[in-house]
């Protein structure tokens, strides 16, 4: 379902209520937003005069050539009462992101967004994770591709039909490094994200997350090194062995 911003504009009053009760009437344009942001702008200045960011409770009601909105929180209430309506509009929204491609499917952009990739012609919309980066390359079936960092780098492509960050990692690093506690493989799983559990679970609970970043190093608990975004790190969180100032360099 395409979501969209309603558009108001008209001779108003805005009431708000809140720590204090004020009244403004003027000729303005009032947007409401799809999160039930409610924005209303006049002439003077950059800011809306009035607003209410994300409100509890929102609605929109037609009289004639009228119409009334309301957006309230468990402590502010902003009423917009029309008295001579101008226009009333809806238009497709999305989000403003990076354009990154052609979608295969329409032709339509495709554009980057908060941990997302969308098309501003058929709507689909592919998830991707939070540090990868996309463009460049395209898959076969005409997606761009995405560059992630989990161990090593690996170009997928923005569908997970064509392939997942879990299935790469699995086949690069399955039982390629052994439980610290118990000796046993450590093997690629998904538990809320990419972990390396141990393959005797439930015997042995041993378990760490694959961080996003390059392995480039063996710690002295026989664990790989990550460089992070935030620094070197054994996969051990916790590892007593791993000493950053001898790996650096």
């Amino acid at each position: 379902m395409t979501e969209t911003i309603r558009v108001f504009a008209g001779d108003c009053t805005i009431t708000t209520d809140g720590d204090t009760k004020q009244n403004r009437r003027g000729e303005m344009v009032a947007l409401l937003k799809p999160d039930d942001t409610l924005l209303v702008h006049d002439i003077d200045g950059y800011q809306p005069v009035e607003w209410l960011t994300r409100a509890e409770t929102t609605h929109a009601s037609l009289d004639g050539d009228t119409f009334t909105l309301v957006a309230a929180t468990s402590d502010r209430r902003v009423r917009v009462e029309c008295h001579t309506s101008y226009d009333i509009s809806r238009y497709p929204g999305s989000k403003a992101g990076i354009p990154v491609g052609t979608c295969p499917h329409c032709d339509g952009a495709l554009t980057r967004a908060k941990g997302s990739v969308s098309c501003l012609g058929c709507r689909r919309e592919y998830s991707i994770p939070r540090n990868a980066s996309v463009g460049g390359n395209s898959c076969d079936c005409g997606l761009p591709t995405m560059r992630v960092e989990r161990g090593a780098e690996f170009e997928l492509c923005l569908d997970r039909n064509c392939g997942t960050v879990l299935a790469a990692v699995q086949e690069r690093f399955d039982r390629e490094w052994d439980c610290p506690e118990c000796g046993a493989d450590l093997r690629i799983l998904r538990r809320g994200g990419i972990i390396a559990g141990c393959d005797r679970y439930p015997d042995c609970e041993t378990g760490f997350g694959v961080p996003n970043g390059r392995i480039v190093d063996s710690c002295a608990c026989g664990l790989p090194v990550f460089r992070t975004r935030t620094g070197r790190r054994c996969l051990a969180t916790d590892c007593e062995e791993f000493e950053s100032e001898d790996l650096e360099g």
